[in-house]
This record gives structure tokens, sequence and C-alpha cells, in this order.
């Protein structure tokens, strides 16, 4: 059965961003990463020292669902947290083991990267990602 052409902009997006996160996970399981624990990892890893709020305006993502992603990243080994300036912020660093996830994950990233790119090769992705920026940005 093919998936419903959804009449609503947000179904619509959703559903094409589960299809995307199911590519995406799939390629990246040897690693033992998830899409969104891979992205959170390479944020730490350009910016250390982010709080959780910090991240969560970054990524545009609701800090309570961070908040359960940055538990299981750092009960894994991958991330560490260091008390901010107020006792309950914390800032977030990437460990040693977590550089070796990203590092482990970035061939298979480039390759469903690529294998993304061919599937929809008649549209332009550019412009899409620009798009979807825009409309974060303004949502924001």
């Amino acid at each position: 059965m093919k998936p419903l052409r959804l009449p609503c902009y947000c179904g619509s997006l959703r559903q094409a961003s589960r299809v995307v996160t199911q590519m995406y996970d799939q390629a990246l399981k040897p690693s033992g990463l998830k899409i969104t624990q891979f992205g959170i990892l390479r944020l730490l890893s350009a910016q250390p020292g982010l709080t959780t709020g910090a991240m969560a305006d970054l990524l545009a993502m609701d800090s309570t669902t961070l908040t359960r992603t940055l538990k299981i990243i750092c009960d894994s080994g991958w991330i560490s947290a260091a008390p901010g300036e107020d006792r309950r912020e914390r800032r977030w660093t990437i460990t040693g083991e977590g550089q070796q996830r990203i590092s482990q994950a970035e061939p298979l990233w480039m390759n469903v990267q690529k294998e993304f790119a061919d599937m929809a090769s008649d549209v332009d992705l550019d412009a899409l990602t620009r798009t979807v920026h825009q409309l974060v940005l303004k949502a924001a």
C-alpha cells in the first residue's frame, strides 16, 4: 500500500521526516547511532560546552526531547556534562568515545547522503534545505 498524500502541510512534512529519518537510521545502524544522536555529537564536536538550552535552540528541538536524547548519549559514554554558571545548567562536551562514534558513522552518513540525493535527483535539494531553514527561522 502506498503512503497517503496528506492535505496538511504539517502532516506532509512529518511524513517526509519519518521516511528520511528511517533511511538515515538504517544506514547508521552499524555505528550504533541514530541520526538524532549523530547530529548532536557533530554539534558538540564543533561547539563544545553548549548548554541544553543552547543546543535546543540551535537544533530547533524541544528541550524535553533533547534532554531524553542527551541522557541516552551520556549513559553511553559519548558525551559528558559539567556544571554551568547556574546550578541547574549543564555544559556538554563530547568524549573520546563520542569522537570515535562520529568517525565510525561519518562514512555511513556520507553514503546515505549520496543515496538520498540520488533518490531525490529530480528535486533541487539546495533549494529545499534553504526553504526548510527559512521556515525554521520564521517559526523560531
